[in-house]
């Protein structure tokens, strides 16, 4: 066998080799949860309550809520997470929302932060449907009171719950156009897109909707690039406000608690007339 040709095959069967890990292995290298448990709520956000979501795949998740305090109008965030981590880690996000009058319920999706299952779209969707249930039919919000908050993948969890469940406001931290887009950015070479079992069509999505939307992006973000989150802004079907943090990366301190940030949530609020009393 030509040596050219040794080397031809060496190199398919690598390639065939890559290609099977990543069909095998792909949600461990999507979903990076923290499984160890949180300590209760309200050892790290004060005012906040330890609660159980019920999936209607019988799963129960933890998870933390913090009240808006009593008023005509108790503006609640409904925050999902990114693909790493757990909720303990976000405990600075909902501490800076409830000190401007925000309530907020800090969700960990299945197989996130203790709680039992393994993550897919289709299971994150219905963790976030669990979520809208238990502000809405638990605690008597309505749709004109909420407000979805979906940090890089998260992102992509509130844009489908929003499809179903229109809230007053939506606020979309470092969106990217489809899960396929940005794994493709990851791995050039291969054909991810063809492989994925989870797409996340976010851009796809936005289009149908029609809420007043805060889309916040980085401008040296080195995971979802600018241009896919600018993408997202540009699609939507609703008002779009956008906030391009300068020099920011993916998982920068300004993308949590960070006052620009947390000044365009109020503003968001204003505009959807519900500002809370903070």
């Amino acid at each position: 066998m030509p040596w050219w040709l040794r080397v031809a095959v060496v190199g398919i069967g690598v390639l065939t080799l890559l290609v099977g890990l990543l069909w095998v292995f792909q949600r461990k290298l999507i979903y990076l949860p923290d499984a160890a448990p949180v300590p209760p709520a309200n050892q790290v956000l004060p005012g906040a309550v330890d609660i159980t979501l019920r999936t209607h795949d019988d799963l129960q998740l933890g998870a933390w809520y913090r009240p808006a305090p009593p008023g005509d109008c108790r503006t609640t965030v409904l925050v999902a997470n990114g693909n790493a981590g757990n909720r303990l880690s976000r405990a600075p996000l909902a501490a800076a929302l409830a000190r401007r009058g925000f309530g907020v319920l800090l969700v960990d999706y299945r197989g996130y932060g203790g709680n039992p299952g393994s993550p897919s779209e289709e299971g994150l969707a219905a963790d976030a449907e669990a979520a809208y249930r238990f502000l809405t039919r638990d605690q008597g919000l309505t749709d004109g009171e909420l407000i979805f908050f979906g940090e890089s993948l998260g992102a992509a969890v509130v844009t489908a719950l929003a499809s179903k469940h229109p809230p007053a406001g939506l606020a979309l931290r470092s969106p990217f156009e489809d899960l396929g887009a940005v794994a493709q950015e990851l791995y050039p070479v291969l054909p991810v897109r063809l492989l994925l079992r989870d797409r996340f069509p976010v851009l796809e999505t936005v289009v149908g909707l029609h809420v007043p939307t805060l889309v916040i992006l980085g401008t040296s973000d080195s995971l979802v690039p600018p241009a896919q989150s600018q993408a997202v802004a540009d699609a939507s079907g609703g008002p779009v406000e956008v906030l391009r943090i300068e020099g920011a990366d993916h998982n920068d301190p300004d993308f949590l608690d960070g006052t620009p940030m947390i000044d365009s949530v109020v503003d968001l609020a204003r505009r959807v007339g519900c500002l809370p009393p903070g």
